[in-house]
């Protein structure tokens, strides 16, 4: 079995030796560099399944990389910064970043969305994703061809606002979606409906398909910045 590629684009020694280690115990194969220009040649040469990257480098900023390599792949990138405004991740996840952590982070948690994101990586390269006629889940599913929704295998109704919503986060399952993203992917563009809209269908959405809306088992809320679908 091939071991994953992880490219680590990361100036700053520590985080890059803790990252390293952390890749090691997990037997991926891994490559590192401390700069944007020598991680965008090796994000052409190297080839990896994902892709780790600071947005503080010494010679350029993250987000530019992003757009960079956006316009010739879709590997995963995973930003991990000190950065913690909202509109820092928003910037990073609307310039094509797959997901966003902030410095500093648990070792536990980098490699859950590492793996997230390498499940991501290799439904788009086997093409089963969009061909799927079907959407699982836990006891969410979906039949794209009906057009129907079940939790349990008990149909649930939704207005065709809510399930074209649950279908952008079912598509995108792992991936933090701005609420622009969002916005833009149902209504067509940011401007037909706004964040507090969203959010009460969003609302209204949780109560159909969640158990306890309180304590939401497939939508997860990122505050300020949009929402994801998580895997069970």
């Amino acid at each position: 079995m091939n071991k994953s590629k992880i490219l680590v684009i990361e100036d700053d020694p520590a985080i890059t030796n803790l990252i390293r280690t952390t890749l090691d115990t997990q037997d991926y194969q891994y490559h590192t560099a401390r700069t944007g220009s020598a991680g965008l040649m090796d994000a052409v040469a190297y080839n990896a399944d994902v892709i780790i990257l600071d947005l503080g480098l010494p010679d350029m900023d993250g987000v530019e990389i992003i757009r960079k390599i956006r316009g010739w792949s879709t590997v995963p990138i995973i930003v991990v910064s000190a950065r913690s405004e909202d509109s820092d991740k928003v910037e990073a996840l609307d310039a094509g970043a797959e997901d966003y952590l902030t410095k500093p982070f648990s070792i536990d948690e980098l490699l859950a969305r590492l793996r997230a994101a390498l499940r991501r990586r290799q439904l788009d390269d086997t093409g089963l994703a969009p061909q799927e006629s079907v959407y699982r889940n836990g006891n969410l599913s979906i039949d794209y061809a009906a057009g129907c929704v079940y939790r349990d295998d008990r149909e649930i109704h939704l207005t065709p606002i809510e399930y074209k919503l649950l279908c952008v986060l079912a598509k995108n399952t792992g991936k933090v979606l701005t609420h622009n993203y969002i916005l833009k992917e149902v209504w067509g563009n940011a401007f037909s409906a706004d964040a507090s809209s969203l959010r009460v269908f969003m609302a209204t959405l949780r109560k159909k398909i969640e158990e306890n809306p309180a304590t939401p088992q497939y939508i997860q809320t990122h505050i300020g910045v949009g929402y994801r679908m998580i895997r069970q």
